[in-house]
């Protein structure tokens, strides 16, 4: 039976590429037929990546049945994953994130979670010198995973191993880095097309902090002004996302790539305490400016506290 990879929901560069690099390596290296799956439609420079690569979008779906075979990529968060995800056959998770704990798993399976900023730079390693057989494509995807999660080697999540591999993923494929991240950023920052529900979701995880349960969206872009420019709209809907997905909060937090700062929206005093508490900032009015703050991984979840 085929296996199916796949990575989160809100697939974002990274969850939509490394399913595809993994699907290739298990079909192609290693004989054993493997799919590459979405949880939902690719965010705006996951579809751009797609595009540029030549690469087939994998297909949607919104469960795993008990019969499924799966590998799990760029998460261990249950919350990120279907709904019957512990009755399907996990064979392996591979993953970049914190532990969650919540996963169920049938039989003993593989684990590789190391502390790399980025999915793609991992499954480099594991394929070793079998890598040398990829195709233009696929180090094409893994390169543009590595650019996306490192925001240009800007994140504080950046390791030198992962500038490392995409320095010489780049010479293989005579890409210069600068301009390919430029052409990233620049897709990822379209989103006029898209409604305030559908932002406050598209690169976004669930997570409990001091018993609430909270969304924590971030919007990565080089131009942060669109999005602030909506503030008001995106504030007013944070309550029916909220409620509609079982949570206490959204907070979303407008990442600017080339000033390396984030923005949150405080649309309350729940919010308004959250961030006094968690960045040692003082609120006067409904946004604050968090100089420094890049990663959600790394910086916004462990700092969060009320």
């Amino acid at each position: 039976m085929t296996i199916k990879v796949l990575g989160h929901k809100s697939p974002d560069t990274d969850s939509t590429g490394s399913p595809i690099i993994w699907a290739w390596y298990l079909t192609e290296v290693k004989g054993t037929p493997a799919e590459a799956f979405l949880l939902g439609e690719p965010n705006t420079e996951a579809a751009f990546v797609l595009k540029h690569w030549n690469l087939k979008k994998p297909t949607i779906i919104a469960d795993v049945a008990a019969s499924d075979r799966v590998v799990i990529v760029d998460t261990n968060n249950p919350a990120e994953l279907p709904p019957s995800i512990n009755d399907a056959a996990v064979l392996a998770i591979i993953d970049h994130h914190m532990l969650v704990g919540g996963l169920k798993t049938r039989t003993p399976i593989d684990i590789t979670i190391r502390p790399l900023a980025c999915t793609a730079t991992i499954l480099h390693d594991l394929m070793g010198a079998d890598f040398a057989r990829a195709p233009t494509a696929i180090k094409g995807a893994m390169l543009s995973c590595i650019l996306s999660d490192t925001l240009e080697f800007r994140s504080p999540t950046t390791t030198p191993h992962d500038r490392a591999v995409a320095e010489k993923l780049a010479a293989d494929l005579g890409v210069a880095i600068p301009d390919l991240a430029t052409r990233l950023f620049e897709a990822k920052s379209d989103v006029s097309s898209f409604s305030d529900a559908a932002l406050l979701r598209m690169d976004s995880k669930e997570y409990n902090v001091a018993g609430k349960e909270l969304r924590v969206s971030v919007l990565e872009t080089t131009a942060p002004k669109v999005v602030l420019d909506r503030k008001a709209s995106l504030m007013a809907s944070m309550e029916a996302v909220a409620k509609e997905d079982g949570a206490d909060q959204v907070l979303l937090f407008v990442i600017d790539i080339l000033k390396e700062q984030a923005t949150l929206l405080v649309p309350n005093a729940l919010v308004k305490q959250m961030a006094e508490a968690s960045f040692g900032v003082k609120v006067t009015g409904d946004t604050v400016v968090l100089p420094g703050i890049m990663s959600r991984k790394k910086q916004i979840i462990p700092a969060l506290k009320l």
